[in-house]
């Protein structure tokens, strides 16, 4: 059986919205987007670069497919970009159709935690969940995330989407693995304390 594995950049106080880029996210007026920028570093990109190069598939969420496919594939001269246009990318969505624009994306059908038992049934490698909220909230109730890595970074924002908001179900996690960047990032990796599954 497959694992779900979420990976989320996270602030002190929680916050996953527009890590990477000024206009990434501004729902909610958010105006901190682009704060896990400078924390990058060779240790961080090697953990995430070991992450992308078991070529598992991507699951992700409608706002962070969107954003992806607009910023990704212009990315010449990253070597993330031909592995992100390779893989097989699954997308829940309730206002998307067919045929999605970006290589070897397909829209999963019917309710989203149905989709996604079926998805780990199938042989193969672990399916990787890139920020995508809204689906991580949703994979979260149904005991469906195997495995969080989680990258920890010395900011606190005081505002923005939460990783774990009011009303997230209860999980009782345990620590399997942490490394520290050079810049203080605190990459944890946390799996579910409760039989899988």
């Amino acid at each position: 059986m497959s694992k779900v594995i979420v990976t989320n950049h996270l602030t002190l106080d929680g916050v996953m919205q527009a890590p990477g880029r000024p206009d990434e996210d501004l729902r909610g007026g958010f105006e901190h987007g682009g704060w896990a920028t400078p924390n990058t570093d060779e240790v961080m990109g090697r953990v995430m670069g070991e992450g992308m190069s078991q070529g598992g598939p991507l699951l992700l969420g409608r706002r962070t497919y969107e954003d992806f496919y607009d910023f990704w594939p212009k990315q010449k001269d990253n070597p993330f970009t031909e592995v992100l246009d390779r893989v097989q990318k699954y997308v829940a969505s309730t206002t998307l159709t067919e045929p999605l624009p970006w290589s070897n994306s397909t829209l999963l059908e019917g309710d989203v935690a149905e989709a996604v038992t079926n998805l780990r049934r199938q042989p193969g490698t672990d399916i990787g969940v890139l920020g995508s909220g809204e689906l991580v909230g949703t994979l979260m109730r149904h005991s469906l995330v195997d495995r969080y890595v989680l990258m920890y970074h010395p900011i606190v924002l005081g505002s923005g989407r939460r990783l774990f908001r009011e009303g997230s179900p209860l999980a009782s996690l345990r620590l399997v693995d942490s490394v520290t960047t050079t810049t203080g990032v605190v990459i944890a990796t946390y799996e579910p304390t409760e039989a899988r599954a």
